[in-house]
């Protein structure tokens, strides 16, 4: 996955929820003990310490920063710094050599990194959306490629459908709900 990739998951991030802005997002985000808010600033968070790990190229562990959003921004403020973290990730991703080996639980490269932001942003999107009640599904070809990159021994599927079952977030046809997961973005 690229750069391209993560714009696509932001940009669906904020076509979703931009319109609900005005909303109360103090509620929870679906099942997860987070509130909305709470949600949207984990994937700016996460997004940002990708960029950081990508450029940093730490070989044992997440660089030591963290990005703190005030707790007084809006919801239209929480997503534009999600936007803007995104771009730094997109930058980073897109910019480094395909050999570039940073930390994540062993190395990972550039495209694990973006196979991650996409997949932070379109889950937690999901979840914020089940949050304020607002029907939404991950993007077809970004839950594609999340899959592909990151849960490579997924059962076939609707993708959408199965990368919210391979994060328990969703039933599947066939298979057991899961109650625990990881995903494998360290290669070899």
């Amino acid at each position: 996955m690229t750069g391209a990739d993560v714009t696509r998951a932001v940009d669906a991030m904020t076509g979703v929820l931009g319109p609900h802005t005005d909303r109360d997002w103090s509620v929870p985000a679906g099942d997860l003990d987070w509130n909305c808010w709470t949600t949207a600033a984990h994937v700016a968070h996460d997004l940002m310490a990708y960029a950081g790990q990508v450029v940093g190229r730490p070989d044992s562990g997440y660089l030591p920063y963290d990005l703190v959003v005030s707790p007084t921004a809006a919801p239209a403020e929480v997503l534009r710094v999600v936007g803007a973290c995104a771009g730094l990730l997109a930058a980073a991703v897109d910019s480094a050599a395909p050999q570039v080996r940073a930390w994540h639980w062993g190395p990972c490269d550039p495209g694990g990194f973006a196979a991650m932001g996409v997949a932070e942003t379109v889950l937690h999107t999901h979840d914020i959306t089940r949050g304020l009640g607002v029907a939404w599904a991950p993007p077809e070809e970004l839950s594609i490629g999340v899959l592909r990159r990151l849960f490579p021994d997924a059962p076939d599927g609707p993708a959408p459908q199965v990368l919210l079952w391979a994060t328990g977030r969703g039933e599947l046809p066939g298979h057991p709900r899961r109650t625990s997961w990881t995903w494998r973005a360290a290669v070899e």
